[in-house]
């Protein structure tokens, strides 16, 4: 049996009083999860966001159909300044847990590549199971607040905001920041949760764009002519430290008329830094010990820039591969010359000059500093009642329903403790 469908401008934004023992800012993936769990142990909450209309990001997530977690998911899928903050959270609830939930709505869903899983449907089915969770618990929810402002005294928190040219005024014990990063502005995201953050003394990791694409510039310009142009390639970059091994994604890139993009180029960007290269593999499919270039060592082979070329279209698209025949042209025809001009092709370096910005990003890396958090509860350790959840923390997930596990696990764990 699914869900019951919730019509989310029919859903009260006013509350009967303004004392309420929890208060989650933010009506997103985190924040809606968080209210449910917290409601449903019989905590008066009350759920707060700025835009007009709860889970927007839910709503676009997955090209309409909501890619809402991974099969696979491990703490070592994730990005974070302390690599073992997430595993707490991630072991409290599993991609498993999340399912349950879904089928008990009789929401149909399929795994694509990667262990992703997708609704058959619509991401609409999946905001309308949280919004019915958060009635299991009776949430009281108050959109279109603007101008939050937080302090905290000794009878708990103190949030103020305005609705249609009016002030309005909540008090709770607990404070659940659940308001994101900095992607997709124009879906409202906003710095709110960092500006709480350091009211109230916690530390951040300098918010930047992930799982975005890469603009290229300079002397890569020229790539850019062959947007529309994919092929599978493996993608890495950043700077391993100690016996840490950089993540490498065997998934597909895409040229475009500003760089490069795809799958494969989302998730390496997360760890790209500006000034750092970004590497690609041409010929992710050879088996170990191939080589791209074998026709040519071949005995009696040509070995001139046709025999090149024809080499390169072998395994990559015509147009990819008439571009690398003189960009990654080899120095020679010597057996060394082959040598190194097959490592290039098997460790291409880039030079982006930028990203496109957190108006095309996927997700926010960096936020608020795990130190300061409890890995279990997601409490601040100095400041009792506070919580901080999902994007807004730094634990940035890789493509593929990832973060959306995160948003889970963080607001159940923050959830079950407020």
């Amino acid at each position: 049996m699914r869900g019951p469908k919730t019509n989310a401008n029919a859903m009260p934004e006013t509350t009967s009083d303004a004392n309420f023992d929890v208060i989650v800012l933010g009506a997103g993936a985190a924040g809606l999860m968080c209210a449910a769990v917290a409601g449903q142990r019989v905590r008066r909450v009350l759920l707060l966001d700025h835009n007009a209309q709860p889970g927007r990001k839910i709503l676009i997530s997955g090209g309409g159909r909501c890619n809402f977690t991974n099969i696979h998911t491990t703490p070592e899928r994730y990005l974070s300044e302390n690599p073992h903050f997430a595993k707490s959270a991630l072991a409290l609830y599993e991609p498993g847990h999340f399912l349950e939930l879904v089928e008990r709505y009789g929401i149909a869903w399929h795994e694509k590549t990667l262990g992703q899983l997708f609704c058959d449907g619509s991401s609409r089915q999946i905001l309308d199971m949280l919004l019915a969770e958060c009635a299991r618990g009776k949430v009281e929810i108050f959109l279109s607040a603007h101008e939050i402002a937080v302090e905290r005294d000794v009878a708990g928190f103190r949030v103020e905001c305005s609705q249609g040219g009016s002030r309005r005024e909540f008090r709770a014990d607990a404070l659940v920041v659940a308001t994101g990063g900095l992607s997709i502005p124009k879906l409202g995201a906003t710095g709110l949760a960092y500006e709480l953050a350091r009211q109230f003394g916690l530390r951040i990791v300098t918010p930047r764009s992930a799982l975005v694409p890469l603009v290229l510039g300079g002397s890569e310009a020229g790539w850019t002519g062959l947007a529309g142009v994919s092929a599978e390639v493996v993608a890495w970059s950043g700077k391993a430290s100690g016996r840490q091994t950089l993540p490498r994604f065997p998934e597909k890139m895409l040229i475009t008329h500003r760089g490069l993009s795809g799958p494969a180029i989302l998730q390496a960007s997360s760890y790209w830094q500006p000034g750092e290269p970004v590497w690609l593999d041409f010929a992710p499919a050879l088996a170990k010990g191939e080589r791209l270039l074998a026709p040519l060592l071949e005995k009696g082979a040509r070995r001139d820039e046709l025999a090149f070329r024809q080499a390169l279209r072998a395994a990559l698209p015509a147009r990819l591969a008439g571009f690398l025949a003189e960009a990654a042209a080899p120095s020679g025809w010597t057996n060394a010359a082959l040598d190194e001009a097959e490592q290039r092709l098997r460790r291409y370096p880039f030079h982006p000059a930028c990203t496109e910005g957190f108006e095309k990003a996927e997700v926010t890396a960096g936020g608020i500093d795990t130190r300061d958090l409890n890995a279990k509860t997601m409490e601040a350790r100095e400041v009792s009642g506070l919580y901080f959840i999902g994007e807004a923390v730094d634990v940035t997930g890789h493509l593929g329903g990832f973060n959306f596990q995160w948003a889970w696990a963080s607001a159940v764990a923050a959830g079950k403790n407020v």
